[in-house]
């Protein structure tokens, strides 16, 4: 255990019953936990195979993985489960897919699917706004582990009876399809462990010590998963921050925390307080911030690092202003201390306030980096080569063989699509099927019918391959087979857009990795369901610009948040809901990303549908430690050469793009 501290020590070495580490913000806490997994290993406490560490991205999940393989022996390391939850559901649910009421090969549907089955059963004319009102309401009922059965018994208004119904609806349709979605992927498994002894007897045998990283942000169904696993031994170790409690929004419940406490009485809870990462300044001034929130565990975070430079904050004109001279700073400390781009970075409560920040960097010709983009997973003909896979995985999905038949288009109309589906719903079998059925097939016209033939045939082959290749043969073989190339050469007279839209296909296939092999195509389309644009790989030497809430578990150098106003960061809508302190988490959040450097900018004044509006200070600004601050108008010692230099290096920028 050398190189950790005391506490951290302890919280490796505690494996008597039930651990909660109330880890704060850059203290350590992936380090505590993969030198627990090693210790354990090393210890003979537990085999690696009985290990699981669950976290949740994708992304933390590999880095994890990396990290104790650097422990540990490669062949402990690989038996040793590190994972999400949601994969985690996943592969029980492909291990007891009979007790879910699943077959194999399930389809897992994504947004857009699960948003089409509910716009078919709504009434007509329902409106965007009563689809969205729909989707948000069973995803959260289904985060509470709620059947539709349960549902509707907790409905409280005509309204919620009525969605209610709906749920029962829409679970039925995702039956005939043999699908679920994200959401289930957690709620079926704990639907299992909590009524079969049996499979939950196998699955705390199969895992008999859990780790559990953000535990703070569980919902209650994922909450509700760690102690169907853990049992009433509860052989865990629970790590976690409420300071650092931001996503409600998605159903995540930092009292969980707290109901450790309850439900395991002899839960033992270890502080790690010491900050490893910011200045102590940054460090005062997040401390200062989060103490206005009620506390159930209070914390002290500390650091043995100097005083370090004052936290700025700038009084701008607008955003355009603002904009201005984030960019204009990042250009000076660049060239004042040899900086790499990727040491900086722009956060913000909202996507939209990234524009004139991207519109300033370009001018002076600053390399930047946009978290949270449109991710690559969203483009068009990404969604379409997932189509396919679904397809040849799933007989049974109708939205992916919907998708799959039109692209790339081919003589099958939208007439032709409901002729047949009208025959499958006669015969109550899935479209799949139905255009394999030649007798159905002749009930079209002959083009059509040619045409899907064609389609089923090479569906099969396709469906072959998938049976014995590396995952990244099987896109690679749909992406040209299936004619999607072909179309995008057409269809794209852009030379550099078609290449980027090639590109974006080929980073697909890598991301299984050549020497990667599925089981089967079923595997292939799951694995592709839980992939997320944070799985991409690093942006390189650019600046970084992102939502707080991208932020966490980021460091940098030099932090800028920007749009510190009242009504953006706390946002209105937060304050409406009475969401302060998460508001106020989401800003101790941005504060300690930062290691060395951290800027605070707020406008006067924004236009907003062609009329200025004026803003006020953000309220949180009012809450730092004023004698570690550095405001707009108040003399510094020392400062005047340094602004001096600053406004030099501008100039020069500036008369630069005059010359070139």
């Amino acid at each position: 255990m050398s190189g950790l501290n005391a506490p951290q020590q302890a919280a490796v070495a505690y494996v008597e019953g039930p651990l909660l580490v109330l880890a704060g913000a850059g203290s350590g806490k992936t380090k505590v936990i993969t030198e627990k997994i090693a210790h354990l290993i090393h210890s003979k406490t537990f085999p690696p195979e009985q290990i699981a560490a669950i976290t949740f991205t994708n992304k933390a999940a590999r880095e994890m993985r990396e990290r104790v393989a650097k422990r540990i022996s490669k062949t402990a390391a690989e038996a040793v489960t590190v994972t999400t939850f949601h994969s985690l559901g996943l592969q029980f649910l492909q291990a007891e897919a009979k007790l879910a009421g699943l077959r194999r090969g399930f389809s897992i549907f994504d947004t857009d699917d699960q948003q089409g089955i509910l716009k078919e059963l709504l009434p007509a004319g329902a409106d965007k706004d009563a689809l969205y009102a729909a989707h948000n309401w069973i995803s959260k009922v289904k985060n509470l582990a709620l059947s539709p059965e349960q549902a509707a018994e907790t409905a409280a208004t005509v309204r919620e009876r009525q969605i209610a119904e709906l749920y029962a609806r829409y679970q039925a349709r995702l039956r005939a399809f043999n699908a679920v979605d994200f959401d289930d992927l957690i709620r079926l498994p704990l639907q299992v462990l909590e009524a079969d002894v049996q499979a939950r007897t196998r699955w705390q045998a199969k895992i008999r010590y859990l780790l559990v990283d953000e535990c703070q942000d569980t919902n209650g169904a994922q909450y509700r998963m760690i102690k169907a696993l853990a049992g009433s031994r509860g052989m865990f170790t629970c790590v976690g921050d409420d300071d650092q409690s931001i996503y409600a929004w998605r159903g995540a419940q930092p009292e969980n925390l707290d109901e450790l406490g309850r439900d395991y009485p002899a839960l033992k809870v270890i502080k790690l307080e010491q900050n490893y990462r910011c200045s102590a300044r940054i460090l005062r001034a997040a401390n200062t911030v989060i103490a206005n929130n009620p506390h159930a565990h209070l914390k002290q975070l500390w650091c043995q690092h100097g005083e370090g430079a004052r936290i700025r904050v700038w009084s701008c004109k607008n955003n355009e202003h603002e904009a201005q001279r984030v960019a204009a700073e990042i250009q000076y400390l660049v060239q004042a201390h040899s900086l790499p781009y990727s040491e900086f970075a722009i956060l913000f409560r909202g996507n939209h306030q990234s524009r004139p920040l991207e519109k300033e960097l370009q001018l002076l010709k600053i390399p930047y980096h946009i978290t949270g983009g449109t991710a690559l997973l969203e483009r068009g003909e990404v969604k379409d080569v997932m189509a396919w896979l679904r397809c040849i995985a799933n007989p049974d999905d109708d939205a992916a063989f919907l998708r799959a038949v039109t692209s790339p288009k081919r003589e099958i109309g939208a007439t032709s699509l409901e002729k047949l589906a009208h025959l499958a719903q006669q015969a109550h079998i899935p479209m799949a099927l139905a255009a394999q059925n030649s007798s159905m097939r002749t009930a079209l016209s002959a083009r059509p019918a040619a045409a899907l033939s064609e389609f089923v045939g090479l569906l099969a082959r396709l469906r072959e391959h998938a049976k014995k290749a590396p995952a990244a043969d099987i896109v690679r073989a749909v992406v040209n087979d299936s004619g999607i190339l072909n179309q995008m050469r057409v269809e794209t007279k852009n030379e550099a857009l078609f290449l980027r839209r090639k590109e974006n296909l080929e980073e697909l296939a890598q991301w299984f990795g050549s020497d990667r092999r599925s089981s089967g195509a079923g595997d292939l389309a799951a694995q592709l369901a839980l992939l997320s644009n944070a799985d991409r790989g690093e942006p390189g030497n650019q600046a970084r610009l992102m939502s707080l809430h991208s932020a966490k578990g980021l460091e940098f150098r030099t932090v800028f948040i920007v749009g510190c106003e009242q009504g953006s960061l706390p946002h209105q809508a937060s304050l409406d809901e009475g969401q302060l302190a998460e508001e106020r988490r989401l800003f101790y959040v941005g504060i300690t990303r930062a290691k060395e450097r951290l800027i605070l900018a707020h406008s006067a004044e924004i236009k907003r549908w062609g009329e200025q509006v004026n803003l006020l200070p953000s309220q949180f600004l009012d809450e730092l430690p004023e004698a570690d601050l550095h405001r707009d108008g108040v003399v510094v010692e020392g400062q005047e050469e340094e602004k001096q230099a600053r406004a030099s290096a501008h100039r020069q920028a500036i008369s630069a793009l005059f010359d070139s």
